[in-house]
């Protein structure tokens, strides 16, 4: 994305973080993350830090990238064990910029993408992080939403049905027909839907590259990053979504699994492993997890075909204009189902 904040915007917004005692005086902004979806910015005055998160230029999709929405739920989690960051204060349309932020507290320590910091290079390191990653996923699982008031975040039941109902209009002609590329796959998904597993919060985008860690030793997950697509729904949806994120030794990377190749350096759990490790954990069952990893990778697929037909018409993200993005992923998922 190539918006940025101007300094008429980088003035409101320190009047702003001075009026609720988060910075004093101006500040600078740096982007910071490697998504394409809501912008994410490091705020400074010199001495004290904060994060502050706003939703991309427009045109955005309807009910997309609701920053209000992910501040409740961030701030919902706080106390139940799920690492996250503290939210400091929330803006609303024109308090600073023409869309609505919320402000969280930074978090230090490194994103691992494509290599593990020095400091968390052992193999005892990398395995207790890619522990600790399921350990986190498998507490998100647990925690009572109801009690936590976010029983209007999604509606748990039916989920997988409706999820792939849904997903699926997003590139689907006049008559509600999918591309032909995705056509076979798309009849394998609806023909084997499973009754769901459960019904917790989902984060919809839980992988290595959306979690800060420890900087120093012992590796594990101290934050849990970009809360935007998180629902109610079939916690295995996660667990499908997480090892098709987790790359495999020999095999060809979609772009996802681009964004976390630090797991295949020694002493990482694989894909395996990790979700023995869920199972025993959580007590689910995952002899149909081929099918959800199959969706998640379908999923992926469909989203890059939304954001390359925008591209396209010069109204998106270009970096999604690269139809071979989209082929990956199926190609991926079609090994999945198979």
């Amino acid at each position: 994305m190539s918006w940025d904040w101007s300094e008429p915007q980088r003035a409101l917004l320190a009047d702003f973080l001075a009026r609720k005692g988060i910075c004093s005086g101006p500040v600078s902004t740096r982007r910071i993350g490697d998504g394409h979806s809501n912008l994410t910015f490091l705020v400074s005055d010199g001495q004290r830090q904060a994060v502050v998160r706003r939703p991309p230029p427009p045109p955005t999709p309807p009910g997309a990238h609701d920053m209000l929405r992910e501040a409740k739920l961030i701030g919902a989690l706080a106390g139940t064990g799920v690492p996250v960051a503290e939210v400091l204060a929330t803006g609303q349309p024109g308090e600073v910029l023409d869309v609505p932020f919320y402000v969280m507290s930074y978090v230090e320590g490194p994103v691992i993408t494509e290599r593990t910091p020095p400091e968390l290079a052992t193999p005892a390191d990398r395995r207790r992080i890619g522990e600790s990653l399921v350990d986190t996923l498998a507490t998100l699982h647990s925690v009572d939403w109801a009690a936590r008031g976010l029983g209007e975040l999604g509606r748990p039941e039916g989920f997988n049905a409706r999820h792939f109902r849904r997903m699926g209009r997003l590139i689907a002609d006049g008559n509600g027909k999918p591309p032909a590329e995705f056509a076979e796959l798309d009849a394998w998904l609806a023909a084997h839907v499973p009754a769901e597993a459960g019904a917790t919060i989902v984060h919809n985008d839980y992988r290595l590259g959306n979690v800060i860690v420890s900087p120093d030793s012992p590796g594990r997950v101290l934050a849990v990053l970009d809360w935007e697509l998180a629902t109610l729904g079939d916690p295995l949806f996660d667990v499908g979504y997480f090892l098709a994120s987790w790359p495999v030794a020999g095999q060809v990377r979609t772009p996802t699994e681009d964004l976390g190749v630090a797991a295949l350096e020694e002493g990482y759990p694989v894909r395996a492993e990790l979700a023995e490790r869920y199972a025993n954990q959580t007590g689910r069952d995952l002899s149909g997890l081929g099918w959800y990893t199959a969706l998640a990778l379908w999923k992926l697929a469909v989203l890059y075909e939304y954001g390359r037909r925008r591209a396209v018409q010069g109204v998106g993200d270009e970096y999604y204009a690269d139809s071979g993005l989209v082929k990956s992923f199926l190609a991926a998922a079609e090994q999945a189902a198979s």
